[in-house]
C-alpha cells in the first residue's frame, strides 16, 4: 500500500509542479527571490489550484514518507517528474523525444534498482542518530543557502538551476521533518506535536521550500529548474535519513555498487526526461 500510495503523490506532485510553474513564469521577474512574489502568485486561481494538487501530493508524501524509510521513499516521490511530463507533453504541442523516453526508462531502472536493493539481505552498518538533527539542518542551510545566493548572481536557465537546487535541499529536509512529525503523531497524538520543535520547524521548511520553488520557476521554463528539485531532494533526504533516523547502509560490495548506479540512473534519468522538448515548450501558457 506504502508503494501505490508513493506512485499517487508523486502523481499529484508532478501534476502541481507543472501548473504552478505555468503561472510563476509570468510573474515579475524583479520579484525573484522576494517573499512578494508568493502575494503575486496567490491572486491566481490557477495557481492556486496547482497548490491545492501538490499539497494533497505533500499529505499522501507524509504519510508514505511516516511508514517507510527515506531511502526507500524518496525514489519513488522523484517519479513525479514523469508525471509531469506526461502533462506537459499536451500543453508544449511537442512529441516526445528519445531523449524522453530514455530517460524516462532510466529513471524507472533508478528507481526499481534503489528499491529492491533495500529487500536484499547483507551486513549493515548504523551510522545515525537523533542528537545529529542540528548538524543536519545546519548543512543543508549552508548547502541550500550557497546555492540560492549563486543564482541570484545568474540569469535565465542557470538560475533557474540553482535555485531549484536550493530548494530541493530543503524540500529534502521537508522530507526528513515529516517523518519525524508522523513518529510524534503516532506516539503521542496532536498533544505531542504541539509541544514538539518538528511541526514548527517542519512548517517553516515548507514556507522555504515553496518560496525557493516558486522563485526557481519565476526564472525560466520547467526543463531548468525541475531536474534539480527532483534530484535534489532525494540526495538531501537519504542523506539525513542515514545521518539522523538510522537507516541502514549496506556493506556488501555488490550492494553498493548497485544503489549507486540506481542513484546515478536516477538523476541521469530526471536530467534526459526534463531537458526534452516537452518541458523546454511549456512556457506561460494558459489552461483551458
Amino acid at each position: 500500500m506504502s508503494y501505490f500510495l508513493a506512485i499517487v503523490a508523486a502523481a499529484l506532485l508532478g501534476v502541481g509542479f507543472v501548473l504552478q510553474q505555468q503561472v510563476a513564469e509570468r510573474a515579475p521577474k524583479g520579484h525573484f527571490l522576494h517573499f512578494r512574489l508568493l502575494v503575486d502568485l496567490v491572486r491566481d486561481r490557477r495557481w492556486l489550484v496547482g497548490l491545492l494538487i501538490m499539497v494533497l501530493g505533500q499529505l499522501l508524501s507524509a504519510w508514505v514518507i511516516g511508514h517507510l524509510v527515506l531511502s526507500a521513499a524518496e525514489p519513488l516521490l522523484a517519479a513525479n517528474l514523469l508525471f509531469a511530463l506526461l502533462l506537459a507533453w499536451p500543453l508544449s504541442g511537442q512529441r516526445l523525444a528519445r531523449s524522453e523516453v530514455a530517460g524516462a526508462v532510466t529513471l524507472i531502472a533508478g528507481v526499481a534498482a534503489l528499491s529492491l536493493a533495500r529487500e536484499v539481505r547483507s551486513t549493515v552498518i548504523d551510522v545515525g542518530s537523533p542528537a545529529n538533527w542540528p548538524f543536519a539542518v545546519i548543512a543543508v542551510a549552508v548547502a541550500s543557502y550557497g546555492f540560492a545566493a549563486l543564482g541570484r548572481r545568474r540569469s535565465g536557465d542557470l538560475r533557474a538551476t540553482l535555485t531549484g537546487a536550493s530548494a530541493g535541499l530543503v524540500f529534502g529536509l521537508q522530507d526528513a521533518l515529516t517523518r519525524r512529525t508522523v513518529q510524534e503523531l503516532d506516539a503521542h497524538q496532536i498533544a505531542g506535536l504541539v509541544t514538539s520543535w518538528s511541526g514548527y520547524a517542519l512548517l517553516v521548511a515548507g514556507v522555504i521550500s515553496l518560496w525557493l520553488m516558486e522563485s526557481a520557476f519565476n526564472a525560466a521554463p520547467l526543463h531548468a529548474s525541475l531536474p534539480a528539485i527532483t534530484a535534489g531532494e532525494p540526495v538531501a533526504g537519504i542523506a539525513i535519513g542515514i545521518v539522523v533516523f538510522g537507516d541502514t547502509m549496506h556493506t556488501s560490495a555488490g550492494l553498493i555498487a548497485v544503489q549507486a548506479a540506481g542513484l546515478v540512473a536516477l538523476i541521469t534519468g530526471v536530467i534526459l526526461v526534463a531537458r526534452g522538448p516537452a518541458l523546454t515548450a511549456v512556457r506561460s501558457r494558459g489552461i483551458g
